[in-house]
């Protein structure tokens, strides 16, 4: 006899705005835990002393998590110049200080040469992986963490306050990958100063944004009152930018079953012109519930995840 799922087939995204010093995974355990859900897991780790959008996925949602991981970010953080620390952010310990004080003006001019496709050394307090251990608890232990250089790209960069001579608040858009510890670190020795990130908030994953964010406390709230769903949005958020079709019944349970179906040729030509560059990929859709994530290879849908949202 199998064993039962402990929890609820709860399955939908939840639009986090994690707070300050509560770690992705707490978080994802605090949601699944006030939604009782079986399955729970997340889109891209956000630092505990960093807040803003952390995409949280239940149940069925848990099988578009890697798409959305490739989802462009927008992040906002301050730079505080004088210090570098080990973490380079304001929980490691400084090594190093510095009078230099870059203007405004001069973190400006700087900041194009770390626009476009970069190479980005990632920080040793991160949570990549070397020699089956993570870099974070290498650097812990005391040991010199060398990571390689790792290309990323960031679509766009902008000074978009300066409160002080201590701080500078930059705005930035950026591909997957992108650390910003690393980008402040190699901003501040750009300019010869030192410096560290001193607040880091993310403003949006993809298609979830700080407009439909909720927080702990007030999912909490809305669970107390028994209406949980209010917080929940479709499976279907994170594959906003993925065609889709609308098939039968038939081509559902065909779909469901591992098969793939045969389109028609004007539906061929109509997906082609919607995929992105380099994709195949196409949601099926019957009668508004999301069916299979599948490949569209010579006139055909070929089924990659099929999901169970009957």
């Amino acid at each position: 006899m199998s064993r039962r799922k402990r929890g609820q087939a709860i399955h939908g995204w939840v639009c986090l705005d994690k707070g300050y010093e509560v770690g992705s995974t707490e978080a994802v355990t605090r949601v699944r835990r006030l939604f009782d859900a079986q399955k729970a897991g997340h889109a891209g780790t956000l630092d505990p002393l960093a807040t803003g959008i952390l995409p949280i996925a239940l149940g069925e949602a848990t099988k578009t998590v890697p798409h959305l991981m490739d989802a462009e970010k927008v992040y906002r953080f301050t730079l505080r110049w004088g210090a570098s620390t080990t973490t380079q952010d304001a929980e490691g310990e400084v090594v190093a200080t510095s009078d230099v004080r870059p203007s405004v003006e001069a973190v400006e001019a700087a900041l194009p040469r770390f626009v476009g496709a970069i190479e980005q050394v990632p920080p040793a307090f991160s949570a990549i992986r070397v020699d089956g251990q993570r870099a974070y608890d290498l650097a812990r232990d005391g040991e010199v963490v060398e990571l390689k250089a790792r290309p990323v790209t960031i679509h766009e960069a902008a000074v978009t306050a300066a409160p002080d001579a201590d701080h500078v608040e930059i705005t930035v858009r950026t591909g997957k990958g992108v650390y910003i510890r690393s980008l402040a670190r190699d901003l501040a020795a750009e300019l010869g100063a030192e410096g560290h990130v001193s607040a880091l908030r993310r403003e949006r994953v993809g298609p979830f944004s700080l407009e439909t964010a909720v927080t702990l406390d007030f999912l909490a709230d809305l669970v107390h009152r028994g209406r949980a769903s209010e917080g929940l949005l479709p499976v279907a958020t994170a594959l906003d930018d993925i065609p889709d079709l609308a098939v039968t019944d038939q081509d559902a349970f065909l779909l469901r079953q591992g098969r793939p179906i045969v389109l028609l040729p004007r539906q061929v030509e109509t997906l082609k012109a919607r995929l992105r560059e380099g994709s195949r990929t196409v949601s099926a859709v019957a009668d508004g519930t999301l069916v299979a994530l599948c490949q569209l290879r010579a006139g055909r849908l070929e089924p990659d995840r099929v999901f169970n949202l009957s």
